[in-house]
């Protein structure tokens, strides 16, 4: 895909629209950015998969690399295979000399705790629970899971973890225990850390609980279980002869100095499974030089992340955005990353811009889902707050829309930040789409051109570029440093999940749909099975959606099918909007406007929330069992679980 658009011109010489608008970066914030020179995309399109020593020398190297890419057997491509590093050396032990005392980790925790790590604190402390690992029997290439919510020990375990060449498997601290035994099994695990509980607003939530009752379903024999005391109390019962306090280890171990162990490029770094909303959750791999490689020129020069900043990507660790940005990418580069436990609206709802006026944060990295709330709940909150600090300000998860984009630069960056809309997933390791923010003018609502040496297209079936403005299918048709090695179930699956062998080469499926601009802007229309089929038409569910949150004090909408031909539309309005009668008439019109009068909802429910996975996604489908009287299963595992019982009543009254 050609990017044409460096310059901010519009390639076809016509005026933008109001969702078509080029907004310029400030020469105040292009002149001092990491990425500030328009030759950086013709370089990497010239030098091939060279270009991307760029991205491996930001980094220390035990053994130096000579090869960049070996793609002798494709798709299995391998990045870097003659060199061989430490990721935990990389994001500690090499700032030590400059940075020492330097914070890494600023901590908020649920109930008003903080704590702080320099960078020696931080150091001390993986070394101590990379000795304590290595004396309960955890060898090199031995995967160790990691169920615990949003502490600072998650961090210091993944890089002890990696400190000794173990990969880490982190499962998500909200899931079942039935979803952690998956997820054990699935990565053949034998060594477990987890913590007594953790806080949910004001409810303590008892974790080790959850951690039992999976040991007591997996099949897999654990050799040793470490529990992190969260709560400050005494476990609520003894632990057994295989299982080990944190502090214990800790204090055991404090003071001892752990080699990194040398790992070879292609060496697995973690496993990470899907969330298995969309099909069977899959266990992606990522291997050590490629995926920190790609995460940590991304940091410095699509979020333009330095040293000297205090930076907050919002994302649980226990998914791929804050494994890469959470942690990997920040402290690779040796800036201060900030970590929260609580929820947006807890204790109050300026939480969020309470937290980046008293730590100055100057780049936060947060989703649509989450901006859609700040909306909803209203301006006056950010305005209330001196968020002058913000120097760029990033989204990730799903397309967000012009409205929302718009709001969240004049309230939080005051109209003046850019904003980096990047688009990435759990496979690919690291962001893959977006504009690059000293060089690269902003098209609200639009993700941006592929990244610098990204070969990303939009093809319809049969792998041929579609016209600009058509939708096809987003593909990448050449290998990238952060891509997955592979999967934990074989490479039979991996191969028929993610790629198409054609004449032009290997191609593989990101499973989302798009559409392109003339200047290789594209725009994300979400999965390519999120359709619906109504009165004979297809309609790609984001579009419809995207019409209706356009409406004036409309925040979000989920829009399925009732399996009758029938659209219905969940949609969620500000708290100061009356969702009546005139708001239904608005929202149909926008529908007939924006898609066709054959778009019009045939039911608009109106919710105060949308049940949504504790990533943030929306459960699609268990709206489509209410719309369709059908029953759903259990739904303690959703974010907001209380929600959907509000939902059914209102669609039995309609």
């Amino acid at each position: 895909m050609d990017y044409a658009g460096v310059d901010g011109r519009r390639t076809d010489g016509s005026a933008a629209g109001e969702d078509g608008d080029v907004v310029e970066p400030l020469s105040a914030f292009s002149d001092r950015a990491v990425a500030s020179d328009p030759e950086l995309y013709e370089a990497f399109a010239e030098e091939g998969p060279a270009a991307w020593r760029r991205a491996a020398d930001l980094l220390d190297w035990e053994t130096d690399y000579e090869t960049v890419l070996d793609d002798g057997d494709p798709p299995f491509y391998e990045w870097f295979p003659d060199g061989r590093l430490n990721a935990a050396a990389n994001c500690v032990d090499r700032h030590l000399d400059e940075r020492r005392n330097q914070l890494a980790i600023r901590w908020f925790g649920k109930r008003g705790e903080r704590r702080s790590y320099t960078y020696l604190d931080l150091h001390r402390e993986v070394n101590a629970v990379a000795a304590g690992l290595r004396d309960l029997g955890v060898e090199e290439d031995d995967v160790v899971t990691l169920y615990l919510p949003m502490i600072p020990e998650l961090p210091i375990a993944m890089l002890a973890c990696a400190r000794i060449g173990a990969p880490h498997n982190v499962v998500f601290a909200g899931l079942s225990a039935e979803a952690l035994a998956t997820r054990i099994d699935a990565a053949d695990s034998s060594y477990l850390v987890t913590c007594d509980g953790y806080y949910r607003r004001e409810d303590a939530f008892n974790q080790k609980s959850k951690a039992d009752n999976a040991r007591l379903r997996a099949d897999a024999d654990l050799s040793a279980t470490v529990v992190v005391d969260r709560l400050g109390d005494t476990l609520d019962a003894p632990l057994g002869d295989d299982e080990h306090e944190y502090e214990a280890i800790v204090d055991a171990h404090d003071g001892e100095t752990v080699e990194p162990v040398a790992r070879d490029a292609t060496d697995l770094l973690f496993v990470m499974y899907t969330s298995g909303t969309t099909g069977r959750p899959k266990g992606v791999e990522h291997a050590t030089g490629g995926y920190l490689s790609h995460v940590a020129w991304t940091t410095r020069n699509v979020l333009d992340v330095r040293p000297d900043d205090t930076y907050w990507c919002a994302a649980d660790i226990g998914w791929i955005t804050g494994h890469s940005y959470g942690v990997y990418g920040p402290l690779s580069v040796g800036t201060t990353t900030l970590l929260y436990e609580g929820s947006p609206d807890y204790p109050d709802r300026d939480r969020v811009w309470d937290l980046i006026e008293r730590n100055a944060v100057s780049v936060f990295y947060t989703s649509p889902t989450a901006i859609r709330s700040f909306m909803k709940w209203g301006a006056e909150y950010p305005e209330a707050h001196d968020l002058s600090s913000i120097r760029l300000l990033g989204t990730v998860g799903e397309s967000i829309t012009p409205k929302a984009w718009r709001w969240y630069r004049e309230h939080v960056g005051g109209g003046e930040a850019p904003i980096v809309d990047t688009w990435w997933q759990t496979e690919t390791g690291a962001i893959s789409l977006a504009t690059l923010p000293g060089i690269t003018p902003m098209k609200p609502g639009k993700v941006g051109p592929p990244l610098p040496g990204i070969d990303a297209r939009v093809v319809d079936e049969d792998g041929e570029p579609v016209d600009p403005g058509e939708p096809g299918y987003l593909a990448i048709a050449a290998p990238w440093p952060g891509m997955l090695r592979g999967l934990r179930e074989g490479d039979e699956r991996y191969r028929r999940e993610y790629w198409v062998e054609g004449e032009d080469g290997w191609r593989y499926r990101t499973g989302d749909g798009a559409t392109v601009d003339e200047d290789g802007y594209v725009t994300i229309l979400g999965r390519v099975d999120d359709v619906i089929n109504v009165r004979t038409h297809r309609f790609n569910t984001a579009e419809l959606e995207s019409a209706i949150v356009g409406a004036e004090g409309v925040t979000e909408a989920a829009v399925v099918g009732d399996g009758d031909g029938k659209i219905v539309a969940y949609v969620t309005t500000r708290g100061d909007v009356d969702p009546d009668e005139s708001l239904r008439e608005a929202i149909g019109g926008r529908l007939a406007r924006a898609v066709g009068d054959v778009a019009r909802a045939d039911r608009i429910v109106f919710t105060p929330d949308l049940p949504k996975t504790r990533s943030g996604k929306i459960m699609r489908r268990l709206l489509e069992d209410i719309a369709r009287g059908d029953e759903f299963g259990d739904v303690s595992a959703l974010r907001n679980p209380e929600v959907v019982g509000e939902i059914e009543s209102a669609v039995r009254e309609m």
